[in-house]
Parts: structure tokens; C-alpha cells; sequence
């Protein structure tokens, strides 16, 4: 009987030590990517954002707007349903560098299970991810595990109720961008006054990628830049084409291989330029000068479309004329040497003509 207690005992010493969770984790995907693997983090939200539950939003479906805090995992749109009180929407992405989301962080999804991971869903060209709302206007933990390098990486994501319609809102919501122009203002004629709280506030980003203000004549130029990720392999050339238009910056970029088929900048999709088979050359904006600026390159190289993460830095501190750029002397000593053949052809005939 004794016995008997004491293997009972150490069962039950050896379950309450082992929890449920370790037992059943995936260790196929059990691996979290470390915070310097990690692009910076955008803030997101407005300053003084009220939290929006179910309870508040009448039954229905709506469309929303959804902000993340990597500029790798760009929702296009969110379809939210509410019924009962509980929120799920669906995510709709044109990456799909990424198998499973989970609602929470990348620790908690690698000791998770399997089937508590969300499957991506293919429609209509897009990766769709339906998951649980716990709130809109609120910074919420999601975890996307990366296809292309087997990690899971912490993101937030903020579901903004500015697309609920006011008759289904249990309350009317204040006016962020008047609460923010105030803020701005206020720090601008009270400086002395800045707290930690105002440091805080976070910046609204952009759901579309918006090109920089550039303080020069339309036109195009040329400007430097280097390319960091992927293997190594290929490459883009620079300096490359500047183009200023509506005082905003835009790059034409070349690349050193004809495989890559789209580039995304912000989540929004930007297509090989290039129809003669020749390499790949996107028109892209540039959202940030001096400072690594992060994009997705599609390339078919290896047969299954691959989408592949870089950093673009644009110095603008090496801005010259178009003349500097390879395929631009290329064509102009082209130029050149056709005008001397043509000139040297008619010298010929008016030689032959005087003989």
C-alpha cells in the first residue's frame, strides 16, 4: 500500500511538474527568431485610442484597415465579423512568406501545438489568415512563422474601428487626428513641457508605401544605394535611377537577374517592368533616405516563387546627374560611336567622290 502511494505521488509530482503545454508543443516549429533578427518595430495607433470590444459593434461585417509594427507582415485588408459579442476577422495578404500566425508571442506560439496554429488560406492570389479579435484600437501580440527561415516573429497588429460605421458603434469615437494636431501643437509651444508620456505618443503609419519629399527640380537623377539579404547572389545596380516627381522620390531599380517577378514595398505590390526577358527592373517609391529601407523580392529562380526579405539604403547625400549611371554611359558612348560611324561614312563617300 505504501508502495503503491509513493509511485502515485511521484506521478503526480512528475504532471505538476511537466506542464500539459511542453508535452504537446510542436517542436517542428519551436524556433522564435531573436530581437536582432528582427526589422525595427513601427509604432502604431493614434495617441488617446479608446479600446473597442465586441460588446460595442452591432452584428455584422465589416472592413477594415489594420496597422502591424513590422513593415514585413503588410495586411492589405481585414474582414471582421462580429456576432455575439466575440470578433474573428480575416487577414488578406499578398505575401506569403508565412505558414501559421498565432494570436499571441512568438514564445507562446513555440510551446503551443500544432492545431493551435492558424493555417494560411489561399483566395484570389492572396494569403488569408482568419483569427480571433480580442479588441480593435488595441495593440494585439501575433506571432507569423517565417516559410523561409523556420522562425516565429513577434509582431502587433492594431485593428482600426475608424471603418466601423457610427450607427454600429455603441458610442461615437473622438476625433484622433484633431487629438494629435492639438498634441503636436501643444508640444510645439510648450517644449519645456515635454514628458515621457508625450515621447511615447506613437505615429500613425501609412497603409500604403509613400514616397519621401526631396527638395529638388522634377526630374531624374542618380543616386546610390546598397543591398543587404537574401544569398548574396544577385544584386541591383548602383547608383541607379533618381526619379523626383511632385517633389517625391522614386528609384528604378535593375537587377542582376531576370527572375524576380514583384517586389512589395509597405505591402503594396510593384511589378517587373522588364518584357523583353531582360532583367528585372521595378518603379518603386523610396520612403526613407539614409536609413535601411525594407522590402520583399518575389524571385522564381530556384522554380516555386520565393519571396525573399532586403534592405534598400538610398544615400542621399550621393545624388549626381543620370550620366553616372552604367546603362546611361552605356547608351551615350553607343550614341557617340554611331555618330562617328555616321560621320566617318560620309567623310568616305565625299572622298569617294572627289577620286
Amino acid at each position: 500500500m505504501i508502495k503503491r502511494l509513493t509511485w502515485l505521488s511521484l506521478f503526480a509530482f512528475l504532471a505538476m511538474a511537466v506542464s500539459p503545454e511542453r508535452i504537446l508543443a510542436d517542436a517542428e516549429h519551436s524556433a522564435v527568431a531573436f530581437a536582432t533578427e528582427r526589422a525595427p518595430g513601427e509604432a502604431i495607433g493614434s495617441y488617446g485610442m479608446v479600446p473597442i470590444y465586441g460588446r460595442d459593434i452591432r452584428d455584422g461585417i465589416y472592413t477594415l484597415s489594420v496597422e502591424c509594427s513590422s513593415p514585413f507582415f503588410r495586411v492589405l485588408e481585414a474582414v471582421l465579423t462580429v456576432k455575439d459579442q466575440r470578433m474573428e476577422a480575416e487577414l488578406h495578404m499578398y505575401s506569403k512568406s508565412y505558414l501559421f500566425v498565432y494570436m499571441g508571442s512568438g514564445e507562446a506560439a513555440a510551446a503551443a501545438p500544432l492545431e493551435d496554429y492558424i493555417p494560411f488560406v489561399e483566395r484570389e492570389g492572396y494569403y488569408t489568415f482568419t483569427v480571433p479579435v480580442a479588441a480593435l484600437n488595441v495593440g494585439l501580440e501575433c506571432a507569423a512563422y517565417s516559410k523561409n527561415r523556420s522562425k516565429w516573429y513577434d509582431r502587433l497588429l492594431l485593428f482600426d474601428a475608424a471603418g466601423i460605421p457610427a450607427d454600429a458603434l455603441a458610442f461615437p469615437l473622438p476625433d484622433y487626428k484633431k487629438i494629435e494636431k492639438a498634441m503636436r501643437e501643444y508640444s510645439r509651444n510648450h517644449p519645456e513641457e515635454e514628458t515621457k508620456a508625450e515621447e511615447a505618443v506613437p505615429v500613425t503609419v501609412s497603409a500604403q508605401a509613400e514616397a519621401v519629399r526631396l527638395d529638388r527640380p522634377d526630374g531624374e537623377y542618380a543616386i546610390e544605394l546598397s543591398l543587404t539579404g537574401g544569398s548574396g547572389r544577385a544584386g541591383v545596380t548602383s547608383p541607379t535611377w533618381l526619379i523626383v516627381s511632385e517633389g517625391r522620390a522614386y528609384a528604378r531599380l535593375l537587377w542582376s537577374s531576370p527572375y524576380y517577378d514583384y517586389m512589395l514595398v509597405d505591402g503594396i505590390r510593384y511589378d517587373n517592368e522588364t518584357t523583353d526577358g531582360g532583367n528585372s527592373s521595378f518603379t518603386i517609391p523610396i520612403t526613407v533616405m539614409d536609413e535601411p529601407m525594407y522590402v520583399i523580392a518575389d524571385t522564381t529562380a530556384m522554380g516555386d516563387p520565393l519571396e525573399i526579405e532586403y534592405t534598400l539604403t538610398f544615400y542621399s547625400d550621393r545624388i549626381g546627374g543620370k550620366g553616372s549611371i552604367p546603362q546611361e554611359a552605356a547608351k551615350r558612348v553607343l550614341f557617340i560611336a554611331m555618330a562617328i560611324m555616321a560621320v566617318g561614312g560620309v567623310v568616305n563617300q565625299l572622298a569617294k567622290r572627289r577620286s
